[in-house]
């Protein structure tokens, strides 16, 4: 039998993609490897200089070393003694934090009974102006009525940020919202939150607190309010409840991409009571029509009409300080339980 044997030609081209295939990965690699320098190394060694330093070795090395095999295994080095010490940053509990991440919630939980602790609820003025207000706050999960989640885009259609608010009746709604916990005079970096720079941070909050400065101070926000049709409200709940009580004790990294505010709320859950992965998890200014979809929001009106509906900037603008601010925001919405 005649076997067919690659021709030299054949094999020199493979040879060639293998090491293109090599410097690409190697050129990723390096560039990770800057970000992680320029955006998580402490601020009084002066970052830029040494992620400019690396840059500059990683170049040097690919000019001047020879065979390339060399260049190859010293920018691979470089890249692995960055990561090493990348790996080796632990998340804190303690810093000088911002005044609207300056507490960590938790919750005592005896049977039925949940008592959570440092439940922002601040007294605006502006967006930057306002008087700190921690509370506590008692809940009977016999009260657990439903679930509600707010979409609120800050500027690209792509993008959004989630809030699920817990529905206790006469005890009012109770929100999360998963996010970063900037230190003071740190400010969101979309690359940033790529690396270690932000510490996870889940925010328990009243209605009044984290909508409404959202809706009503911050400029250029939408927010939409959608009724959840889940089976399990207090499951739900209680996970949540587990969590922050994890971050209480155990800070973790913030990731815009493996550990964001929408991803967080899937790993939540162990793997296998997960919903299947979509797109728009990451892409998830997409997110109400995927939940639409799966008909965990109502579903009696098409979504293009269900989304007019569920914007809530006027509503919330028009309530403002009133107590009433939560039933006044659902007025009209489908699906919402009376207040």
């Amino acid at each position: 039998m005649d076997e067919t044997k690659p021709t030299p030609f054949a094999i020199r081209l493979l040879i060639r993609l293998i090491s293109a295939l090599g410097w690409v990965v190697l050129g990723g690699a390096s560039l990770w490897a800057f970000g992680a320098l320029w955006f998580d190394l402490p601020a009084v060694v002066v970052p830029r200089i040494w992620a400019a330093l690396f840059a500059a070795l990683v170049v040097a090395g690919v000019v001047w070393l020879r065979p390339r095999w060399r260049a190859r295994l010293a920018v691979a080095v470089m890249v692995l003694i960055v990561l090493a010490w990348w790996l080796s940053l632990k998340p804190q509990q303690f810093r000088e934090w911002k005044a609207e991440v300056a507490q960590t919630a938790h919750a005592d939980i005896e049977g039925d009974i949940i008592t959570l602790h440092n439940v922002r609820n601040f007294d605006y003025r502006t967006e930057t102006d306002f008087t700190p207000r921690w509370e506590t706050r008692r809940l009977d999960l016999r009260n657990l009525r439903g679930a509600d989640i707010f979409i609120n885009f800050w500027g690209s259609p792509y993008m959004a940020h989630p809030i699920i608010s817990f529905d206790f009746g006469a005890d009012g709604h109770i929100c999360f919202s998963i996010e970063t916990r900037p230190e003071m005079g740190e400010a969101y970096s979309a690359l940033g939150g790529l690396y270690r720079q932000f510490e996870l941070c889940y925010v328990v909050a009243d209605e009044r607190d984290v909508i409404r400065v959202r809706s009503n101070y911050r400029k250029g926000e939408d927010v939409y309010l959608y009724h959840m049709q889940t089976a399990d409200p207090r499951g739900a709940f209680m996970e949540y409840v587990r969590t922050l009580n994890e971050l209480h004790q155990t800070p973790r990294w913030y990731n815009a991409i493996t550990n964001n505010c929408t991803t967080a709320i899937r790993q939540q859950r162990d793997a296998s009571e997960r919903q299947p992965w979509d797109w728009r998890i990451l892409v998830n200014g997409y997110g109400d029509e995927m939940l639409y979809e799966r008909g965990v929001l109502d579903r009696t009106l098409p979504f293009a009409e269900l989304k007019r509906l569920a914007r809530v900037n006027d509503r919330a603008k028009a309530a403002d300080q009133d107590p009433a601010f939560s039933a006044k925001i659902r007025e009209g919405l489908p699906g919402m339980h009376p207040q």
